[in-house]
């Protein structure tokens, strides 16, 4: 550059050296900012891959902790299904068992109420013909003589 103070184009001025030494300075600011910009994002990129590896742990961690919940669940689910399984069969046996108790108790009614019929008619009938009382339970094939004894039935006497 020339400067105006008239000196030869060949010298170099005060001002020429320090323009020179300024933008040497300046470029070096401009280095030095630029290295520190670089470390800065090289520091903020390697903290934001440390957070990523930080969540992707914890996510892995809860899949594990899911994981290991839902196998538990099934595990108990699957107890509980073959409890189900095992209470439904003992209701069905009982149902059976409580129909076939339930059939004989009708048919121990149906005898008892057919023996009250007949022994309470042969006892008017005892009345009117003045049969004595003792025979009435004699000539009764249901009648209970010896109440202790107990009622012996099978299932082929009843036609079910």
């Amino acid at each position: 550059m020339a400067s105006c103070s008239g000196n030869s184009s060949g010298s170099i001025s005060n001002s020429q050296i320090q323009n020179s030494g300024s933008e040497e300075d300046l470029q070096l600011l401009m280095d030095q900012r630029k290295r520190k910009r670089m470390q800065s994002n090289r520091e903020s990129a390697r903290r934001s891959r440390m957070r990523k590896q930080k969540h992707l742990d914890d996510l892995m961690a809860q899949v594990f902790q899911l994981e290991k919940e839902n196998s538990q669940i099934l595990s108990t689910m699957d107890v509980t299904s073959q409890q189900f399984s095992t209470v439904e069969a003992e209701n069905s046996v009982l149902r059976a068992q409580m129909m076939e108790l339930t059939q004989r108790l009708q048919s121990l009614d149906e005898i008892l109420n057919y023996m009250n019929t007949n022994t309470s008619n042969e006892m008017l009938e005892a009345v009117e013909f003045h049969q004595p009382y003792s025979e009435i339970f004699m000539n009764n094939p249901w009648n209970l003589t010896y109440p202790n004894q107990p009622i012996m039935a099978s299932a082929d006497m009843f036609p079910y």
